[in-house]
């Protein structure tokens, strides 16, 4: 086909404007904080995993310590039941029986303290851990908030660029001839769609064309529409050709 040389120069517009929408489409969707804030949302998934168990540990302790508590104040009240009976107790084998059941009492006591000390020491650990992972979590929170901001602002100035790139497009494109954009659309689907020759080298695949391929192109007319024969987009000849 044949088309002005001032409108195949124009294809360089319409093809560096594609090229502007493709970076910002593609921005648009894949925004460059979309890696990290997939690894966080994993990350936080196994932590709040982890949370849930350290979570668990912490609770039964703590159900724990407040049944040797409970355990604790019945034997205290037992105790001091025990000592009014044996205060007021006038047989000696009843005074022995309440001695020898407070001796029992003591011991019961000790074990339960033993243990409440053992648990409060576990559980001491358990709201460390627990304590360990939240803030881990927060982090992960804090980050990913940082990162969603700074993406929807990336979002939002790649979607801003692509409007106006589209809109510049159809700008050009309306004031070229119809079947020179529908040609050039075609070409760009597999292409850069338009490129200069400069010194003999396509800009559109960065190759050098042979002796015969550029022979060619001095013998075609100024207004033929050719194509690259390395990768098929719309040569645009000028002064810098090296024809």
């Amino acid at each position: 086909m044949n088309a002005q040389p001032a409108h195949q120069r124009r294809l360089l517009d319409l093809a560096d404007l594609d090229a502007t929408i493709r970076r910002a489409d593609d921005a648009r969707r894949n925004p460059a904080q979309a890696g990290r804030v997939h690894e966080l949302v994993e990350r936080r998934k196994v932590l709040t995993q982890e949370l849930t168990t350290r979570q668990g540990v912490r609770d039964d302790l703590r159900t724990e310590l407040k049944r040797i508590e409970s355990d604790v104040t019945v034997v205290d009240a037992r105790r001091e039941r025990d000592l009014e009976r044996l205060n007021a107790a006038s047989n000696p084998k009843d005074a022995q029986g309440l001695e020898s059941e407070l001796a029992s009492l003591a011991r019961r006591k000790s074990d339960l303290e033993d243990g409440e000390l053992e648990v409060m020491q576990k559980l001491e650990e358990a709201e460390a851990a627990v304590a360990e992972v939240a803030a881990q979590i927060a982090e992960i929170n804090d980050e990913g908030g940082r990162l969603s901001a700074a993406g929807k602002a990336e979002v939002a100035d790649a979607t801003a660029k692509l409007d106006a790139a589209n809109r510049d497009r159809a700008a050009v494109a309306a004031e070229l001839p119809a079947e020179l954009v529908t040609f050039y659309d075609t070409v760009a689907a597999r292409s850069a769609g338009a490129a200069l020759l400069r010194r003999q080298t396509c800009e559109g695949c960065r190759m050098v064309l042979s002796g015969t391929d550029l022979s060619g192109i001095r013998q075609a007319a100024d207004d033929a529409v050719l194509t690259c024969p390395e990768c098929g987009c719309i040569l645009v000849r000028t002064e810098e050709s090296g024809l």
